[in-house]
Order: structure tokens, then sequence, then C-alpha cells
């Protein structure tokens, strides 16, 4: 069922919302669902069935959703060990938002070292991509202008100065050579989006973002992240050497970190009326990119 959207945030009630309908029409129970987690997309752990639910913010995102899918069907296939959709024809489109069905990892409570991230990367980077599995040329930029324009009204004065950050940042981009060939990446290279299973295999999660394009871009995830404070140096040391290349060193970094950083601001800015918490640290961010040369001293959510 498609009915078209609210204009307005979109919220865990609407999400729990759409999860019931979407389970119903799947033959699944949504009682005792558990929200996991509520960022780019909303996360249901279905304890009865043992699955997990996707719910995106919107159906312009639809083909991504359908990505996610097929390239979870490559992965496989190439000995990637990643999440698994379930049998369900999808992504089911529900009151308006794209769902996907997912097989619960197992997972250990572990959390995955920066070291695993690493190695994940190298694996991914170095597999041949099919002719069918299509991946679009990676668009680093990729739904920050809709933020941007979305942003809630407490946030309504640095629309303009989002705006011209993100043209300046286009253009810089734009003329950049990079270091490594390209390949498939991950797009949304976290550390975060790894579970490390009981039996200790590391599974990559999170995969609608996957296209084609530089490794720097998945690799300067990492490096951002360490310099807004939320890796420590020997962690930081390891991932370089693990993967065998530090993309800071490469002279184009400052300029992937200042797109990185634009990304992680306003995607934060959606989730503005969920919390004070998280009000708080969208207007540090939001300082930050005011001052590009100060140090930066960021919490993760």
């Amino acid at each position: 069922m498609t009915t078209a959207q609210p204009d307005r945030p979109f919220m865990s009630a609407d999400a729990a919302a759409v999860l019931e309908e979407a389970c119903s029409d799947a033959g699944l129970r949504s009682d005792g669902a558990e929200l996991i987690r509520m960022g780019e997309n909303a996360l249901f752990r279905l304890p009865h069935d043992k699955v997990v639910v996707r719910i995106a913010r919107g159906i312009d995102v639809l083909a991504d959703a359908r990505k996610e899918v097929t390239v979870a069907a490559w992965l496989h296939k190439a000995g990637l060990l990643a999440a698994e959709p379930t049998v369900h024809h999808q992504p089911a489109v529900v009151l308006g938002r794209p769902v996907t069905f997912w097989k619960l990892i197992d997972d250990s409570g572990a959390r995955a070292t920066l070291a695993d991230l690493a190695r994940v990367l190298r694996q991914l980077h170095g597999l041949p991509v099919p002719l069918a599995v299509c991946l679009p040329q990676l668009d680093i930029f990729g739904r920050v202008s809709a933020r941007i324009v979305q942003a809630d009204n407490t946030l309504a004065g640095e629309r303009e100065f989002l705006s011209e950050r993100l043209h300046e940042l286009r253009q810089q981009y734009a003329s950049l050579r990079f270091a490594l060939p390209p390949s498939a990446v991950h797009g949304d290279a976290h550390q975060s989006n790894l579970i490390v299973r009981s039996d200790g295999e590391i599974a990559l999660i999170d995969l609608e973002r996957f296209a084609f394009g530089p490794p720097e871009s998945d690799l300067a995830v990492t490096a951002t992240e360490y310099l807004v404070g939320w890796h420590t140096d020997e962690a930081y040391a390891q991932f370089c050497e693990v993967y065998g290349f530090d993309v800071m060193s490469w002279d184009g970094f400052p300029v992937v970190r200042a797109v990185n950083e634009l990304k992680m601001t306003t995607w934060l800015m959606q989730n503005v009326r969920h919390s004070e918490q998280i009000a708080q640290e969208a207007r540090n961010r939001l300082t930050s990119l005011h001052e590009p040369d100060a140090p930066r001293s960021w919490r993760p959510f």
C-alpha cells in the first residue's frame, strides 16, 4: 500500500505505523518489535521471526532499497559475509516508504575493531563487479541537498550557509585526482556497519549506499571520525596498516574530510526533534563547519 507521506520529520511513531502494516502484509509478527536505530532508516528487530526490518525515510530512495537487495546477493556469491535478505518479495512500499526485510544476524555483542573494518574494506575494494550488479557511480553528496532544504525550522537560518558550502565542495571535489583505482565502495563505511557474529566472523551491513567509485571515499570516513575524536591514535594507525594505505597522506583528503563533516552534520540535523542532546550536538557540528580550522570535539549518535 502506498500513500503520500506527511510533510514533517520522520519520527519513530511514523516508523512504527509502517512496521505494523509491513509485517501484516509479509506475514510477520510485529508484536514485541524492538527499535534498533532511528537514523537514515528506522531499523526494527522482530524477535519472534528473527528478522530485521529496514524502513527508509521516503519513496525517493526506493532505487537504493532495490540495489541493497541485489548487492547482498552478489556479496554472498563473492564470499564476502554480509547481511542477507529474507525470501519476501522486496522492497515493499508501505505508507509511501520503502521497506526491506533481513535475516537477523547472530550478534555476539562484541564491537568490531577498526582493523576488522580495514580487512573488510580491503576485501570489498578488491572484488570484481559483475555487470549484472549495475552499481551506480558514487554520488558522495547524495541526499545532502535534500537534508538542507528539509532542515528543521529551528535550523532554517543555516540553510543558506550550508547550501553555499555544498556548492563550494562540489566544485573542489570535481577537481580531485585519486590515488587508488576505482572499485565497489560501501558508501557508508562505519565501524558500526559491521556485526561480530557469535562464531567470530564479521558481517557487513547497511548496503544501500553501495556504488562504484574511489576507495578513498570509504577510507576517509574513518579518518574523519578519527579527527573529530572518535578513535585513538593506535586504532587509526592499525586501520591504515591493515588496509595498506593512509588516506590522510593523499592530497585530496582535506576536501573529502570537509564533505564528510557536512554529511555528518546534515544527517544529524534530520533528528533534532528526537532529543535535546541531538539538537545540541547538531548545533555543535554547525559551529565547527563555520570554523574549518578549529579543533573538533563531536559526539557520536
